[in-house]
């Protein structure tokens, strides 16, 4: 049994009533998401582009890889496309997936598609009026290190970067 307790123009919530794996019945809060997909832009092969960006949510500002949510039925590559030009203005000359991974798989299905854009050229950023953000540009390595400072603490923003940090690792490695 469902019950829809919330419909928002981003998320629905509804009340579960379902039987596990083990035969329990529990009622659960579920969140439905369309989904979302992220972008790691690589400005060249060891600089990548962050923006730092307000979120009521938490308090105030965090660096984050550009990000936005699916339209209905949408490509996750097109979204990503979107979503990088209108957050850092460029766009991509190549989008390569990186991973595909559940955000918070204990209370919501929503799945974030990342992607490495390369070949970067300039776009147009067209920021919603909801968008409050700074774009900067730090080495890779840098980043790594802001995640174990607990400078950058936004879950796909460190999975996009250490992925690309270890999918890079690996170029390196298989090129010697």
């Amino acid at each position: 049994m469902t019950k829809n307790i919330y419909k928002g123009r981003i998320v629905n919530l509804n009340l579960e009533t379902v039987t596990l794996p083990n035969g329990a019945t529990v009622e659960l809060e579920v969140i439905h998401h369309p989904g979302a997909a992220a972008v790691v832009p690589m400005k060249d092969e060891r600089t990548v582009i962050l923006i730092r960006q307000y979120r009521h949510a938490v308090g105030g500002y965090i660096y984050e890889i550009p990000a936005g949510k699916l339209h209905p039925g949408e490509d996750p590559l097109v979204c990503a496309q979107r979503e990088l030009e209108e957050e850092i203005g460029y766009k991509a000359g190549v989008l390569d997936p990186v991973i595909s991974a559940f955000t918070t798989p204990g209370f919501t299905d929503e799945v974030i598609h990342i992607y490495r854009a390369t070949q970067l050229q300039p776009g147009k950023q067209n920021l919603g009026h909801d968008e409050v953000l700074a774009v900067a540009e730090f080495p890779l390595e840098k980043t790594i290190a802001m995640i174990r400072e607990g400078v950058i603490q936004d879950a796909k923003t460190i999975v996009g970067l250490q992925c690309v940090y270890i999918q890079l690792l690996g170029e390196n490695i298989g090129g010697e």
